[in-house]
This record gives structure tokens, C-alpha cells and sequence, in this order.
């Protein structure tokens, strides 16, 4: 039996939970930049006299909110699965260390998670005024 397996499996458990949330945010920076990328190519090929009042609501929301947006997603997806493996390994070694250690709160997480946080509220403010 593995010493203290409680601990080292709740670490794996919490570490895959970060994991999780970074490929959630890297995709919903992917979704962006493919919607970008779709509402560039539809006012490229249509002319100005099809596009109807849907389209043109669309041209709104293409900006460059929403061209630099998805790939800081992207960026911050990729900083919180780094900082969440960084975490992992040294949580991982003070339970496997024989001394009492204190506990560490993680103000890296808290650090990205917040300004992701700050980027998704300001999408929704960017998509609810168009």
C-alpha cells in the first residue's frame, strides 16, 4: 500500500480539475476565434446589399475584442494547466516529505482564475452591448 494514498489521490483528483478547467477555457478560446473567423468570411463573400439586419448584428460582434480575445483564452488555459502542474508536483513532494509543512495558499491559481474570470465577464458585456 501506497503511504498517505488519501492525500496523493485527492492531489491527483484536485490537479485534474485544473486541468479540466484550462481545456475548458482553451476551447471557449478556440469557439471565439472560430466564430471570428466564420463572421469575417460571411462579410467577405456576401455583398453589402444581401446582408440582412442578422448580418449585419454579426459584423458588430467581429471585433478586436473578439480577434484578441479568444487567443488570450488560449494563452490562459495554457498558463493555468502550468501553474496547476507546478502545484501538483510540489503538493505532491511535502506529502511525501516526513516534516509538518503549513499550509500554502495557491495565489497563482487564484491570480490567473481571477483575470480569466475578468475576460470572460468582459465578452459578456461586449456581447450583451454589440
Amino acid at each position: 500500500m501506497i503511504r498517505d494514498y488519501v492525500s496523493h489521490a485527492a492531489n491527483e483528483r484536485t490537479f485534474l480539475a485544473w486541468v479540466r478547467t484550462g481545456v475548458a477555457i482553451m476551447a471557449l478560446g478556440f469557439v471565439i476565434e472560430k466564430f471570428d473567423l466564420f463572421v469575417h468570411t460571411i462579410s467577405a463573400t456576401l455583398p453589402a446589399i444581401e446582408r440582412g439586419p442578422i448580418l449585419q448584428r454579426l459584423d458588430k460582434l467581429s471585433g478586436p475584442l473578439a480577434s484578441g480575445g479568444g487567443g488570450v483564452l488560449v494563452l490562459g488555459g495554457v498558463a493555468l494547466i502550468i501553474v496547476a502542474t507546478v502545484r501538483f508536483i510540489h503538493t505532491r513532494r511535502l506529502i511525501a516529505d516526513e516534516a509538518q509543512h503549513g499550509f500554502d495558499a495557491g495565489i497563482g491559481e487564484l491570480v490567473i482564475l481571477a483575470a480569466l474570470l475578468l475576460l470572460g465577464a468582459g465578452f459578456v458585456v461586449y456581447l450583451a452591448i454589440g
